[in-house]
């Protein structure tokens, strides 16, 4: 155990005696997907002395599954539920949900609370209940969040110097992202690497913040740099997503399409469907499309793109690459209405602040044939964010298809392009 979940640790509830009838003081609920996960929360809750139910540890091959669990759910103080995109996909899953809140209704200190392991809503029987999120600690479970779910669990406040410590950690990370979006906006490589540099609590407990360094080297165009800290993050947070992601997403601005394409494809095939993963799994099939010129690649590309932008309908950067590829797919139509359904979702003005929302709507506007209007967009985009190079070539090359394809006319051409001038083109966005 490191020594940032130890100090969180020694603000953590110790376990209740166990009545005469109970032999767990927490039963895990769970998919196998999110294994390594629980078994992480399982050797944080052992250690704290808790007596921990988990099918794996505990069940007999000849037990009859439904008969056992049942019995150990009666035997059980309280119940950690896991939830996750592939939780909800499971009829068992859902019938543990239903018992565990029916268990808590009857009062007789049966509590349980919901760990929420990625951006997944809650679905409607489910969405009044109270979790903590550990979206960004795919990892394990760590931090103030673990700590929130002990004293869920035992139905009490966090203690006070637990508030303390997690008081300090949120101001530091508030502090630190305005830092890093302040470099970034300055193009200040080295800041963000001195910043990178930190052994706060709330740098070293979490990827979080680290992420959101490697994220803005992308931005600025210094891949090489993104990637190297990129696989140092995967290596010290080898179960959680993002690191892999950026990592994935700066071979593949690089061009490194096959590297990039390899780690994806891991996390796809390993049950990460997020719109994250998604979407930039959906670029390496359309980087491929762009090598060979194979047809096949687009199709993959775009449905990789559709399923993201179905799976969660408010994503709208999936959704206008899923527009945009339909469009080369010349399946005119389609593309109409996926544009309209992001339009819906972005409006048809520049965000403040946002340079991604800002280029959405202007791709919206140019996949409707509106040049002029999505040329002040662009325009505005790239002032939004004046030294994120990187973003700005990926945009330009997603502009010159779109143009291509739509046959337009050299003034327009230069029209809409006009924004991206400052660039030096490059193939590799």
């Amino acid at each position: 155990m490191n020594s940032a979940l130890q100090e969180w640790l020694s603000c953590a509830p110790t376990p209740l005696a166990l009545k005469a009838d109970q032999r767990w003081h927490v039963f895990i609920s769970y998919r196998s997907v999110n294994r390594y996960w629980v078994l992480e929360l399982y050797d944080i809750l052992r250690q704290l002395g808790y007596s921990v139910f988990l099918d794996q540890y505990v069940l007999s091959a000849a037990a009859p599954l439904a008969l056992t669990l049942g019995e150990e759910l009666d035997a059980s103080a309280s119940a950690v539920l896991v939830w996750s995109g592939e939780y909800e996909d499971s009829e068992w899953c859902k019938s543990e949900f239903n018992y565990l809140e029916g268990r808590e209704k009857k009062r007789t200190g049966f509590r349980y609370v919901i760990a929420k392991l990625d951006q997944t809503r809650l679905p409607g029987f489910a969405e009044e209940k109270i979790f903590v999120d550990f979206s960004e600690r795919r990892e394990g479970p760590g931090g103030s969040d673990i700590l929130r779910m002990l004293h869920g669990l035992a139905g009490k406040p966090l203690p006070e110097k637990a508030v303390k410590l997690a008081a300090e950690v949120d101001e530091e990370v508030k502090q630190a992202r305005i830092k890093i979006k302040a470099a970034r906006l300055d193009g200040d490589v080295n800041r963000l690497l001195e910043l990178a540099q930190s052994e706060h609590l709330a740098w070293v407990n979490s990827p979080m913040l680290q992420c959101a360094v490697v994220e803005s080297l992308i931005g600025l165009k210094r891949n090489d740099t993104a990637l190297q800290l990129a696989t140092k993050l995967c290596e010290q947070f080898p179960k959680t997503a993002r690191p892999r992601q950026l990592q994935g997403l700066a071979e593949s601005r690089m061009g490194n399409w096959k590297s990039a394409q390899t780690i994806l494809g891991d996390l796809y095939m390993a049950g990460e469907i997020d719109p994250e993963t998604l979407g930039i799994y959906a670029r390496t099939w359309m980087d491929r499309f762009n090598a060979t010129g194979d047809r096949r690649y687009l199709l993959k590309s775009r449905d990789l793109y559709r399923q993201a932008f179905e799976t969660a309908p408010d994503d709208y950067y999936t959704g206008v690459n899923a527009a945009t590829k339909t469009l080369l797919l010349d399946e005119i139509e389609t593309a109409s209405q996926i544009a309209q359904r992001v339009e819906a979702l972005v409006g048809g003005k520049a965000i403040a602040n946002d340079y991604w929302k800002t280029a959405t709507v202007a791709e919206v506007q140019l996949l409707q044939k509106n040049y002029t209007k999505a040329a002040q967009l662009y325009e505005a985009a790239v002032v939004v964010a004046p030294e994120d190079v990187g973003s700005h070539t990926s945009t330009y090359n997603q502009a010159v298809l779109i143009l291509s394809h739509l046959k337009a006319d050299t003034e327009d051409q230069s029209t809409v392009l006009r924004a991206f001038s400052h660039l030096t083109h490059s193939a590799n966005a």
